[in-house]
């Protein structure tokens, strides 16, 4: 049975301006031990050292995502469409204000690390022994499954995913206002307003009225311009390598038997991969960066070389080269093993594509990857078939090699390596 609160609860956000709470249910939610642990959890991962304002967490753009996703029903169910399953309103919204709650420190560069999924620690603590999972339980004894099964992009009503995950759905729209904002950049920019207006539920997914394709566009355009922008900075980038070096540098160690000055749980089950939900929990970007500043201590040079570097901020320089193949790659490694170089720790080679974020493709065999518009005629179409904008920015394949290495250790052994390699390293 799903319960108003007595009086609708706010909370003033600088995305949505208000973001609102009338179910008893969210509410409970919010105020779980698993969902406040978002707030120690940046939404941008290590972005903070390029964009200094990029500080927001995944607590306020969980809650963007649902307020995103209770504004698309409240406009369903007010125009009455058939095509909404009314009773699907709840799943929506705890899937909606739930979908991140799986995130570890740094996010994505830590499941990078260890191998990990967000979304499945995601469904472990939806369907564990947690707070929340009790407080989903309210709705019924299946209800933390189906939350789960939103998530997990299985659930039944396709057009529930559609709100929480699709090329136009509440979280990608909240993340692009939202890093926009706190990156102070202008590329994310977005009519939401006019878009929301113009979606609607119809043959089990949700589409948009052709009249508002102009604003999809400029919402492709911004998602865009905000992946090569923002989300593949180099210099972020560059710091995402050095945590990822530090974490596998630390589980190197632990490894081999090594006697570390500080190793608080969870550690040692996140080294071995044996976490349990509530180990995992306890993950925080406050607890690695403690171990952090007294790793900067070991006994153990390169690990408190790494630590040092991340927490000071001196990043790996880079070079951007247009191909490499692997025959080149190997010449590198093996010149600066040569020159006394760890060509595991002083080169790293990143390419764009390797991102975990999907640029929008028109021509991927799902459609439940393509956004589709509605015409006069009830008609659906794909948006590239009639967008020169969207067609012109979709398949590209941009991004350049990117050869990350610690300048000064390189430029110290430059006389060292073969005049060929080390014109690599001193572009102007």
């Amino acid at each position: 049975m799903e319960k108003q609160l007595k009086e609708e609860k706010v909370f003033k956000d600088p995305v949505h301006n208000y973001i609102h709470v009338q179910d008893e249910i969210i509410w409970s939610l919010i105020n779980t031990h698993e969902f406040q642990r978002l707030r120690r959890i940046r939404q941008l991962g290590t972005s903070y050292l390029t964009f200094h304002g990029a500080e927001h967490s995944r607590f306020s753009h969980s809650l963007g995502v649902y307020e995103i996703t209770r504004r698309i029903i409240s406009q369903f169910e007010r125009a009455e469409y058939p095509d909404w399953p009314e009773e699907e309103r709840m799943v929506a919204l705890c899937a909606a204000l739930l979908h991140d709650l799986g995130h570890g420190p740094f996010s994505h560069s830590i499941e990078q690390a260890f191998q990990m999924n967000h979304e499945d620690w995601t469904c472990k603590i939806v369907l564990g022994d947690t707070e929340v999972a009790a407080v989903l339980r309210r709705l019924g004894e299946d209800f933390p499954e189906k939350v789960a099964s939103v998530i997990r992009k299985t659930y039944e009503k396709a057009i529930v995913v559609n709100l929480v995950s699709s090329p136009l759905d509440a979280d990608r729209m909240d993340y692009l206002l939202r890093d926009a904002y706190f990156t102070g950049v202008e590329y994310g920019t977005i009519d939401m307003d006019r878009i929301l207006r113009m979606l609607r539920p119809y043959q089990g997914r949700i589409v948009v009225k052709e009249s508002g394709m102009h604003a999809v566009e400029d919402y492709l355009m911004s998602r865009y311009q905000m992946y090569w922008q923002v989300y593949f900075h180099p210099v972020t980038r560059s710091s995402e390598i050095i945590l990822r070096q530090i974490f596998r540098r630390a589980k190197e160690l632990f490894d081999t038997g090594h006697s570390f000055r500080f190793l608080p749980n969870p550690l040692p089950g996140l080294f071995q991969r044996e976490l349990t939900v509530q180990e995992y929990l306890l993950l925080d970007e406050a607890l690695v960066q403690t171990a952090f500043m007294q790793w900067r201590l070991e006994s153990d040079e390169l690990l408190g070389q790494l630590c040092s570097r991340f927490l000071d901020r001196k990043l790996y320089k880079y070079v951007e080269v247009e191909s490499l193949d692997m025959e080149t790659i190997d010449d590198i490694r093996h010149a600066f093993e040569a020159a006394g170089l760890h060509p595991d720790y002083d080169l790293e080679i990143d390419f764009p594509t390797d991102l975990p974020y999907d640029v929008f493709r028109p021509d991927s065999e799902s459609t439940e990857k393509q956004i589709l518009l509605l015409d006069k005629h009830e008609r659906l179409v794909e948006i590239s078939e009639i967008s020169d904008i969207v067609r012109s920015i979709s398949g590209l394949h941009r991004g350049k090699y990117h050869l990350y290495f610690p300048y000064e250790k390189v430029m110290a052994v430059l006389d060292r390596l073969p005049e060929s390699i080390a014109s690599i390293f001193i572009q102007k």
